[in-house]
């Protein structure tokens, strides 16, 4: 399972999509203005999520 840690207080996380059951990856997606977005994504139904967010930042993903 992917694991998220945030870099300040250490915290981490596990994510897995609730629909399929599997670890979510870590990605990006590309917004019309050409900024990147951090996204965890599922790789069997393609459901993307914002990346989690701890200490205002965004975690950090561990592969």
């Amino acid at each position: 399972m992917e694991t998220y840690k945030c870099d300040k207080c250490g915290m981490s996380v596990n994510a897995s999509c609730g629909k399929c059951g599997i670890p979510l990856e870590n990605s990006h997606i590309n917004l019309e203005d050409g900024a990147q977005v951090q996204v965890s994504k599922c790789p069997s139904c393609e459901g993307k999520i914002k990346s989690p967010l701890c200490c205002g930042e965004d975690m950090n993903c561990s592969i």
